[in-house]
């Protein structure tokens, strides 16, 4: 019920806008497959893309921080730290855990963070106030092959970013059509809070994180 009436007061009351950027996902597979094979060799942790991509959403709001903000009515508020809610889906619908601090986490803890997140989450282990704090969201749905997709802003927060499936496809490249391996991702943004430049600005900044890892 709590999930519902929040979903529909934010598309009721928040005016969305949304933005897509096309990403080059080559180089971010390859570093996450060089990390990998490290660990498989140490026994470490092994991450998964969207560790990569929270990492990038954490930067992306410490370069541009007027997106990690939020509504207050008659007046704007601008979050000192990263909350960064990680949309998790359950037999019953979508729970979203917050990293509080997130720009003082390493990618391990990131990662180590989002399993512990999930495993607690199917087990309905999550408490109260791991909810808590959330300033910007982060939503995934590339496992199950989506390309891309717009979300709805998880409130009181302002933007939530959309992820899709890494595709082989062919691109344009010197003039030349070359195979390349392209990604989607998307924001959806409170236009009280958020100007279309300001939401272009984190986007290209996310962008250039994962192209450049």
């Amino acid at each position: 019920k709590i999930i519902a009436s929040r979903l529909l007061a934010s598309k009721v009351t928040i005016p969305h806008f949304y933005l897509h950027l096309e990403i080059d996902a080559s180089p971010l597979m390859s570093i996450r497959k060089q990390v990998n094979d490290q660990a498989e060799k140490t026994h470490g942790n092994k991450y998964s893309v969207n560790d990569f991509i929270l990492l990038a959403t954490i930067r992306g709001a410490q370069a541009v921080p007027a997106i990690n903000a939020s509504f207050a009515g008659d007046h704007i508020v601008k979050f000192k730290h990263v909350g960064l809610s990680v949309a998790i889906a359950i037999d019953d619908g979508l729970v979203t855990p917050v990293i509080k601090k997130a720009e003082t986490q390493s990618l391990l803890s990131i990662s180590k963070a989002v399993k512990d997140f999930a495993k607690r989450a199917k087990d309905k282990k999550l408490k109260p106030d791991e909810f808590d704090g959330g300033t910007i969201t982060v939503s995934n749905l590339g496992a199950w092959g989506i390309e891309s997709f717009d979300a709805i802003v998880n409130p009181p927060q302002a933007a939530i970013l959309s992820v899709g499936a890494a595709i082989e496809k062919p691109v344009v490249k010197n003039g030349q059509i070359v195979p390349g391996l392209r990604m989607n991702i998307g924001l959806s943004a409170d236009h009280r809070v958020v100007d279309g430049a300001v939401a272009a600005e984190f986007l290209s900044q996310v962008k250039k994180l994962l192209e450049q890892p």
